[in-house]
């Protein structure tokens, strides 16, 4: 039994089956109760746009569900794997498979391997569903909850980027919305600034819409506003923003977030062949692989859980140890990410170090306190 790294397969389906409706269960909870405390926050936004009911509300829980599940999934098995340990701590069943000559990593290895299912999980519902969501919710939000424009052939949703910010020299062109691509784009929600060399804004001028008119964007409807004179004026039509080309709009448009993982390594090779800074986009690729990978870490950290006698007295501080362990990576994942955007640490180092540092921290405690 010592030299096999799995238990029977009897005992580790039974951890296993436990593991995973725990952790179901926790993240069901969780998603419920941020879910309810968002659409609070919500509700009013979307109803205040004209025609939009319950069907927009549902429609909303429905893009805001995948963020939360994929956010707070690593959170849940953290949760999930105290409660287990706990509990089979509690009814000695921790001190039954000890005596039966199995070593700490093999009374884990069960949960291992689930949270190891549960990271391939994730990766793939990030990739499919997620990523979707996040391009279809900041779409619709930056619409203001009304209609998001179509894209020809693809329909509403599919291809529109959201919050679009370009500088043209000392200008400025600024859109809620992108859809379409090439000389088919339609930008929405345009506003121009036009500013002198100084960076002072001289003119405004604001228009529901802009297409491409080889050269420059031509502004449908615009209202033009001059900060000198403070003079409104509403000319028929109006074209700026003249060194603008579509393959530069497509190029400053992109949204990681949004994008899946293979699709978000093409447009960091697009960026580098323009040779644009790509570290914030290359820190957020690799931890699309680091971060899915933070399930496979939480019964490590929350290990130090299920040895000791429950009858210590010890317990509960067992517990509260493998929490703050679990919480300590997620603060210094976010921070190491966050520093990696920045450009204070390497892409590669900003994703992986937490992991890495975590996994040894998770391996030295386990060893220490129990092998």
């Amino acid at each position: 039994m010592q030299l096999d790294f799995f238990p029977s397969r009897t005992l580790t389906l039974y951890l296993a089956k436990l593991f995973v409706v725990r952790i179901l269960a926790v993240l069901v909870m969780l998603v419920l109760v941020l879910l309810a405390l968002d659409l609070l926050s919500e509700t009013g936004d979307i109803l205040a746009a004209p025609g939009n009911g319950q069907a927009e509300i549902l429609q909303y829980a429905s893009l805001r569900a995948p963020q939360l599940a994929a956010r707070f999934l690593p959170y849940s098995v953290l949760l999930a794997t105290l409660i287990t340990l706990v509990t089979l701590n509690q009814n000695s069943e921790v001190v039954a498979m000890k005596a039966a000559g199995l070593s700490a990593h093999q009374v884990l290895a069960p949960l291992l391997l689930t949270a190891a299912v549960v990271s391939a999980v994730s990766f793939g519902f990030n990739e499919r569903i997620v990523t979707r969501a996040n391009a279809t919710l900041k779409a619709w939000q930056a619409a203001e909850y009304g209609p998001i424009p179509e894209v020809a052939g693809e329909g509403a949703a599919a291809g529109v980027r959201s919050n679009i910010y370009l500088t043209d020299g000392d200008h400025i062109l600024s859109a809620a919305t992108l859809a379409g691509a090439g000389e088919q784009i339609v930008l929405t929600g345009v506003t121009w600034y036009a500013r002198t060399p100084g960076g002072i804004i001289r003119e405004q001028v604001r228009s529901p819409r802009a297409t491409f008119a080889a050269p420059g964007w031509r502004l449908e409807n615009p209202v033009k506003f001059d900060v000198a004179g403070a003079v409104t004026d509403r000319p028929a039509a109006m074209v700026v923003g003249e060194n603008l080309s579509p393959a530069r709009i497509m190029l400053q448009s992109i949204d990681a977030d949004a994008q899946s993982f293979w699709e978000l390594g093409e447009s960091i090779d697009a960026y580098e062949a323009a040779g644009r800074n790509t570290d914030e986009m290359r820190a957020k690729w690799w931890h699309r692989l680091s971060g899915p990978l933070s399930a496979l870490l939480m019964p490590l950290l929350g290990s130090v859980a299920a040895f000791g006698l429950a009858r210590s007295g010890q317990l509960f501080v067992r517990a509260i140890i493998g929490m703050a362990l679990g919480f300590a990576y997620f603060v210094v994942d976010n921070a190491a990410l966050a520093m990696g955007s920045f450009g204070g640490y390497p892409p590669f180092l900003a994703a992986w170090a937490p992991f890495l540092l975590f996994l040894l921290v998770g391996e030295t405690v386990l060893i220490r306190t129990e092998e």
